[in-house]
C-alpha cells in the first residue's frame, strides 16, 4: 500500500479520542447526580464545563494550528486529557471533579483540533471523517455494554475517557513533528475563504448540535425514569445504538459523494428531528428504543456530510476547526439546556421545542450545502494542500 493510499489512522486514533467525551455524556452526566451531591441540573452542567473546554480549545487553535507540530499539540492534548479525566475519576470533590473535567475537555478539543487539521488536507475528507465515526461508535457502543457492568460511581466512564487518551498516545509518534504553515509563510493568503459559508454553517452547527445534545444529555434519565428501564437495559438501547450509527456510517462511506451534500444534510436532519421528539416521549422500551437507534443511526451520517463540507471550505483546516468548535460550544450547551427544558416542559416538549429547532437549522444547512456542494467536491483534491496531506499519512 502506497503511502497516498495508506490510512491515516493517527487522524482516526485522535478522532476517536477527542470525539468520545460527547458520545459518552449520558452516562457520564447520569452517574454524576447519583453518586455525588449534585441535582440533575447540577450534573448537565458539569457535562457543559467539560464540552465547553473542548469547545474554548477548538476556538483557540483555529487560528494558529498550522503554525504549531501537530505531534507536538496532539501530545499536549492527551497528556490534559489524561489527567484531567484521570484527576475527575478519582475524586468525590465536586470541585477537583469539575477542575478535572473541564482540563479534560481541553485536552479533547485539543486532540479533535489536530484530527480536523489533517483530515481538511486529506484527497477524501469525507472517507476519513467516516473511519473516525465508525472508531468512535464502535468504542462508545461497547463501553455502553462494558461499564454499567462494572459497578456504580462517576469515575468509570471517565477513566475511560483517560485511557483512551492513554491508549492513542503512541499513534502521535506518526504525526509531523514539524509545523505545516510556519509564521514566516503566513503573511499572505490567510483570509479565511467563503466567509459567508463558513460563518452560516459554524452558526447552523451550534444549533444543530444543542438541540441534538440537549436530548441525548438525558436519554439516561428519560430511559431510566419516564420509560422505567435498569441501567443495563438502557446501556444496551445505546449500544444498539450506536450499532445502528456504525451501519449509518459505513452506508455513508459507501455513497461517498454520490448524493452529493445537500440531500444527507437537509433530509437527514429533518428526520432526525422526528426521532428526537419519538425518544423524547417514549414511556416504554419499545418507543424508547425505537428512536434511540433510529436516530443515533442518522446522525453520524450527517455529521459525517457536515464535517466533509465544512473541510470542503477551507483546504488548510481552519473552516473544519472553526465549524468543530461551534458544533463542541453547541454540545456544550446541551446537556444544562436539556436539564432545563425537560425541567420546565417534561421530556416530551422538549423533544417538541428540540424537532422545531432542528427543523429551522435545516434551511441555512441546506443552502450552504446546495451553494458550495459542487465546488467542494474538488475544493480539498485539487488545491495546493495536497502536498501538506501526505505528512498525515503514515508510511506503507
Amino acid at each position: 500500500m502506497s503511502p497516498r493510499s495508506a490510512p491515516p489512522w493517527p487522524l482516526v486514533a485522535l478522532f476517536t479520542a477527542g470525539y468520545l467525551a460527547s458520545y459518552l455524556l449520558p452516562t457520564t452526566v447520569g452517574r454524576l447526580d447519583t453518586s455525588l451531591p449534585l441535582t440533575a441540573t447540577e450534573a448537565g452542567a458539569i457535562g457543559s464545563a467539560l464540552l465547553m473546554g473542548s469547545a474554548s480549545a477548538g476556538f483557540l487553535l483555529a487560528s494558529r494550528g498550522g503554525r504549531l507540530a501537530p505531534r507536538v499539540l496532539a501530545r499536549t492534548g492527551l497528556a490534559l486529557a489524561v489527567i484531567g479525566y484521570g484527576m475527575a475519576a478519582l475524586t468525590d470533590t465536586v470541585p477537583a471533579v469539575v477542575t478535572g473535567a473541564v482540563l479534560g475537555g481541553l485536552g479533547s478539543g485539543t486532540a479533535t483540533a489536530v484530527a480536523a487539521t489533517g483530515i481538511a488536507a486529506q484527497r477524501d475528507p469525507h472517507r476519513v471523517t467516516t473511519l473516525g465515526l465508525l472508531g468512535v461508535s464502535a468504542l462508545a457502543g461497547a463501553l455502553y455494554l462494558t461499564v454499567p457492568r462494572l459497578g456504580p460511581g462517576h469515575g468509570l466512564p471517565l477513566a475511560a475517557l483517560a485511557l483512551t487518551a492513554l491508549a492513542v498516545w503512541p499513534v502521535t509518534g506518526r504525526l509531523p513533528s514539524t509545523a505545516a504553515h510556519p509564521v514566516q509563510d503566513t503573511r499572505s493568503g490567510t483570509a479565511l475563504p467563503r466567509p459567508r459559508a463558513g460563518l452560516a454553517l459554524a452558526a447552523a452547527m451550534f444549533c444543530w448540535s444543542l438541540a441534538q445534545n440537549s436530548l441525548w444529555g438525558v436519554s439516561g434519565r428519560i430511559g431510566l425514569h419516564q420509560a422505567g428501564l435498569s441501567e443495563v437495559t438502557v446501556g444496551a438501547v445505546f449500544a444498539v445504538a450506536l450499532g445502528g450509527g456504525l451501519l449509518g456510517v459505513v452506508g455513508a462511506g459507501a455513497l461517498g459523494s454520490r448524493l452529493g451534500r445537500t440531500l444527507p444534510i437537509g433530509a437527514g436532519t429533518a428526520l432526525i428531528a422526528g426521532c428526537i421528539a419519538v425518544s423524547a416521549a417514549a414511556t416504554d422500551l419499545v418507543t424508547f428504543a425505537a428512536g434511540e437507534i433510529a436516530w443515533n443511526t442518522l446522525y453520524p451520517v450527517v455529521l459525517s456530510y457536515v464535517i466533509g463540507l465544512a473541510a470542503s471550505l477551507d483546504a488548510r483546516g481552519r473552516w473544519a476547526v472553526l465549524v468543530g468548535a461551534a458544533s463542541s460550544l453547541g454540545t456544550a450547551c446541551g446537556p444544562l439546556t436539556g436539564s432545563l427544558l425537560s425541567a420546565h416542559a417534561g421530556y416530551a416538549g422538549m423533544g417538541l421545542i428540540l424537532a422545531a429547532g432542528l427543523l429551522a437549522v435545516a434551511v441555512p444547512m441546506t443552502a450552504v450545502a446546495l451553494r458550495t456542494g459542487t465546488a467542494g467536491h474538488g475544493a480539498v483534491a485539487h488545491s495546493p494542500a495536497r502536498a501538506a496531506a501526505a505528512r498525515y499519512e503514515p508510511a506503507a
